[in-house]
């Protein structure tokens, strides 16, 4: 990962709101100021540098109070109350006029086809995670580019596989219904052995959330990784658990086909009772569940370099602050 600019590139002082975690920890390895919305109550999207993270010396706080006197040189936003509303309660007019990036993390949440942004901004940069995004919003007048995810190991666990059962990893699925999978989840739980771990997953006899850190940790000794979202853009701890060497069964649908190939580092398909033969094959077969978990790791090494994402974000804040 680059500690330096790239020549000709300028360090810039980039307000943004902590939205997702994660991400926005990898997004912070761009060698550039970070300033997180906080206020007194360290509320949603409004928490700082919170968590177990280990935040850089390039990620500061920007209480509410104070942003409108701050000097800044991109606004990055991360969700629609901030791009309608809290930029005009926050910001100054002139920051109002700053370059301005929408980062969108997930795919139309309505109508898969037919959903218009509402970031409809030329002055803008609209900024997709996956191509499958880009490809489902309709996004009008503004600028768009896909900057795919970049990962960097949380911790050097990796793969043992010695645990004969699947691990998913999904916030709150019992209250996040068939879009996430809740419903796919219990079908296969019934039939093959899963954990599930995330936040209120002890509500359906899960392990409950486990920190940043500590996930890769949790995760390695699982015999294989199991997605059972059925629409949402490509999640982080799928990439996380491909970087530990987990091989990954889900559903075959947005991001993911691009990312799984059958036989080769995990399997995908639309047919649940397909996966769920995969799965037990997987768990009959430690060696050919250990196969697919290496080609796994390098593939997400290979297309989910940090150093590549770094350089990628580092080009798309250039072209929008020049």
């Amino acid at each position: 990962m680059p500690e330096t600019l790239p020549q000709g590139h300028k360090k810039l002082r980039i307000l943004t709101w902590h939205v997702h975690g994660n991400y926005l920890y990898y997004l912070t390895q761009v060698p550039h100021d970070f300033y997180l919305v906080t206020d007194d109550a360290r509320s949603t999207h409004h928490s700082g540098r919170s968590g177990t993270l280990p935040w850089g010396d390039n990620v500061h706080e920007a209480h509410v109070d104070e942003i409108a006197k701050m000097e800044f040189d991109v606004i990055l936003y991360q969700s629609r109350d901030a791009w309608e509303r809290e930029r005009e309660r926050l910001l100054s007019p002139a920051q109002q006029r700053l370059p301005r990036v929408y980062l969108e993390h997930d795919p139309p949440q309505q109508h898969p086809t037919e959903t218009r942004h509402w970031v409809d901004d030329p002055g803008a940069l609209l900024v997709h995670c996956t191509p499958f995004n880009a490809l489902m919003w309709d996004s009008g007048r503004t600028p768009v580019r896909v900057i795919e995810h970049g990962v960097v190991p949380l911790s050097p666990a990796r793969y043992s596989g010695e645990r004969a059962s699947g691990v998913v990893v999904v916030n709150n699925l019992d209250r996040r219904g068939r879009r996430l999978g809740a419903d796919v989840y219990a079908q296969v739980a019934r039939e093959v052995p899963l954990m599930l771990v995330g936040m209120g997953s002890e509500r359906m006899g899960g392990h409950g959330e486990v920190a940043n850190h500590l996930l890769p940790g949790v995760m390695a000794p699982f015999r294989f990784f199991f997605n059972p979202i059925r629409y949402t853009s490509l999640g982080l701890s799928i990439i996380e658990a491909m970087m530990v060497g987990l091989p990954v069964v889900g559903l075959a649908t947005t991001e993911l086909v691009t990312v799984i190939r059958n036989g080769d580092n995990g399997y995908v398909d639309t047919r649940v009772e397909r996966l769920v033969e995969h799965m037990k094959r997987l768990l009959a077969d430690p060696k050919e569940a250990a196969r697919l978990g290496a080609a796994a790791r390098q593939t997400a090494e290979e297309r989910f370099d940090i150093r590549r994402f770094v350089a990628d974000w580092c080009e798309a804040l250039r072209t929008v602050a020049s």
